[in-house]
């Protein structure tokens, strides 16, 4: 019997396969593998394109691990802005909502870093929420499946300090354009923002003001390209718009304040 492939071995083959960070994948995959099959089977999932998130079942996210299913949107290192403006502007038990919540990275990072945070999220994919309650359950964080406002409970209403709603916007002519990772292993209801992208923003807009509390901020994570049409978007929804830029995050985020 051969024995078992070693971390070089394993970034070789990784390389092969065209994977930029080889060698620290390779490190990764051979930690996680509790068995030579297991690392086996992991090698042969990364090596075909499988997003190495979803092979390893995490990812980090502001210094916290994240559990991603297969098939289940992954967080992005640039949301980690959006997370950064949103503890800038919470207090101490404030009520935070995390809508199209994915993983439920956002409102967790947010929770992890404001002490006892009211933390709600809400998702329409089964599989997403599913990766929500395992993320949010050690904060204590209610997660709920359903299209956007649908599932929450009506006593948020007027309450939420923090509504973050990193929606899909990528326009649908664009799909095609994205990574393959991205195209092929995630689900296209976190990606499909529609015809300009903003369709599901214009909902969520549309509907924030009945739920902000007096104050309260929306935060929806934008391209650099989208972001006065979404600034204006919020300004016809009576909230008043913020654009902020983060060079070294190659981000956007766009806040809209309600009035108080």
């Amino acid at each position: 019997m051969p024995p078992p492939p070693d971390v070089t071995a394993v970034a070789a083959t990784l390389r092969r396969a065209g994977c930029v960070f080889a060698e620290d994948e390779a490190r990764l995959l051979f930690d996680a593998a509790r068995t030579p099959g297991d690392l086996a089977d992991s090698v042969r999932r990364r090596a075909a394109g499988e997003p190495l998130e979803h092979v390893l079942g995490w990812t980090e996210f502001c210094g916290l691990r994240i559990h991603v299913a297969p098939g289940v949107f992954v967080p992005r290192r640039r949301s980690e802005f959006l997370v950064d403006r949103a503890v800038a502007l919470a207090v101490p038990g404030a009520v935070v909502v995390d809508l199209c919540c994915g993983s439920g990275a956002l409102g967790a990072a947010v929770a992890a870093a404001v002490a006892e945070v009211e933390l709600h999220a809400a998702d329409l994919d089964p599989a997403a929420v599913q990766c929500a309650r395992r993320n949010l359950a050690a904060l204590g964080g209610h997660v709920y499946e359903g299209d956007l406002y649908d599932p929450l409970p009506a006593g948020l209403r007027g309450r939420v300090h923090l509504l973050l709603a990193n929606v899909p916007y990528v326009p649908t002519s664009d799909l095609a354009l994205l990574p393959a990772d991205a195209r092929e292993h995630e689900a296209r209801i976190a990606l499909d923002g529609g015809a300009d992208g903003l369709d599901v923003l214009r909902r969520v807009a549309a509907a924030a003001g009945r739920w902000l509390a007096p104050g309260g901020h929306l935060l929806v994570e934008s391209s650099e390209q989208q972001a006065d049409g979404i600034a204006a978007c919020f300004d016809r929804s009576g909230l008043a718009p913020q654009v902020v830029h983060s060079d070294d995050d190659f981000a956007t985020v766009v806040l809209g304040t309600a009035p108080r």
